[in-house]
């Protein structure tokens, strides 16, 4: 199913072309209204006037997160606070508040994008959609609570946590479509089993997971527990929220919509534009937003994009799963450790939640690192020495697969609480 045939199928020139206009438009609104982007580009003598085809955006400066938070609260808005009708911002726990700001044609524009994820992810009008992403501040629950009204689907607002009253509610009021992150889904999906609740006496036909990287064993594993077609989807809460790529049926990458925004892939490093098919950090210009235009945000998250037709019908580049983060690489006595390799090491060992926090520290000038694991109620009241014996399998196996040392603590479920409505995995208090 396909939400928005016209725009989501257009042929490959006329998406070049709309991004073109779009681009040139955007630069402009930025130049003219937001002083960061005003200095940035007299600095390095550019103007909107310089973009002539696409590739001269590799010529403007990349927009950071530190960036955001310089300008808080509303230093990077391009239009008056009046025209701004809803404002959303991270929390602020590891320095100042990043502020995102909507106006009217723009929470439009998001209830759209969100209605072509839910469609992709098979969501329909005659669907019960139970959300259990964190309301309030952060951007996730309310950009697909209006997608899915939009469509005509009934929502049920649920938020996050009390995994017994989700249950609850999805047996009693019949929910078909689950909006959430892969591992409270996984976490639910086990629930059920330790309760005895059979998923088959369950409603829930689909799953729509996002706020995180969902490999493609533990998608297996949420698929054979709830019954359900899981599909992942990506958003950036500095760029709009959800609603940036989604997959379709085929699962084959994530289509990003490219009529609302341009994705280049740049070497971490270099800040360098890879070519197509490389592998590298995602960076998106924003071409439709008002209050709060990005150029060129590096969203830190790695990952690469694919051309290639899609059977779906779509004609949207896809990028394929996020690979992790470029700024979550740890280096422990020169050993590189991503937090995938940690994750498909925990989604092997029985009776351990895919939740986990990675904290690295420095001791007597000696690195550290202390491995955080959320394990299932029943391991958890288990006797001391089976949760011994859980720990040492995991530093077992962080030794020979990845080769580092580290201290295992299991902790009990949902005691890890995440930060703008997703988990911190890493986090590196060594001096720089």
């Amino acid at each position: 199913m396909i939400w928005d045939r016209k725009n989501e199928c257009l042929p490959r020139e006329e998406i070049g072309q709309l991004q073109l206009e779009r681009l040139q438009s955007t630069l402009n609104r930025v130049y003219r209204n937001v002083a960061f982007y005003k200095k940035r580009f007299d600095r390095l003598k550019i103007g909107p006037d310089e973009i002539q085809t696409l590739r001269d955006l590799a010529q403007f400066p990349l927009t950071m997160k530190e960036d955001l938070r310089e300008s808080y609260p509303y230093g990077m808005f391009a239009v008056p606070l009046r025209e701004v009708v809803r404002i959303h911002s991270s929390s602020g726990v590891t320095g100042k508040p990043t502020v995102t700001g909507y106006t009217k044609n723009d929470l439009h524009h998001w209830s759209q994008l969100t209605a072509r994820v839910l469609t992709a992810g098979g969501v329909t009008k005659d669907d019960v959609v139970q959300i259990t992403f964190k309301y309030g501040i952060f951007t996730g629950a309310f950009g697909l609570h209006y997608g899915a009204e939009l469509i005509g689907a009934s929502v049920i607002p649920m938020s996050t946590g009390n995994t017994r009253k989700q249950a609850l509610i999805m047996q009693d009021y019949k929910t078909t479509a689950l909006v959430s992150t892969p591992s409270y889904a996984l976490l639910l999906g086990r629930y059920l089993e330790q309760e005895g609740i059979n998923p088959q006496s369950l409603s829930l036909k689909r799953g729509l997971f996002g706020g995180e990287p969902c490999p493609e064993s533990m998608r297996k594993e949420i698929e054979e527990r709830l019954l359900i077609q899981a599909t992942d989807n990506y958003g950036v809460s500095e760029v709009m929220g959800p609603g940036i790529s989604a997959e379709c049926e085929y699962k084959n990458g994530l289509h990003l919509y490219e009529d609302h925004f341009i994705a280049e892939i740049i070497d971490p490093q270099t800040l360098k534009v890879l070519p197509p098919g490389a592998e590298g950090e995602l960076v998106l210009t924003t071409l439709t937003k008002e209050a709060f235009p990005m150029v060129r945000y590096r969203t830190r998250d790695i990952t690469s994009l694919d051309y290639s037709p899609c059977p779906c019908g779509r004609t949207l580049v896809r990028m394929k799963k996020v690979l992790g983060r470029s700024d979550d690489i740890i280096v422990i006595k020169g050993v590189k450790v991503f937090p995938s390799q940690v994750e498909s090491i925990l989604l092997e060992v029985e009776g351990v939640e895919p939740r986990y926090q990675i904290l690295v520290e420095q001791v007597g000038g000696v690195d550290t690192l202390e491995l955080k694991v959320e394990v299932n109620e029943r391991v958890f009241s288990d006797e001391i020495k089976n949760l011994q014996k859980i720990s040492a399998q995991i530093e077992r196996k962080l030794r020979e697969i990845i080769g580092i040392g580290a201290q295992v603590k299991l902790v009990a479920p949902e005691s890890l609480q995440p930060t703008d409505g997703k988990l911190v995995k890493v986090i590196d208090r060594r001096k720089k």
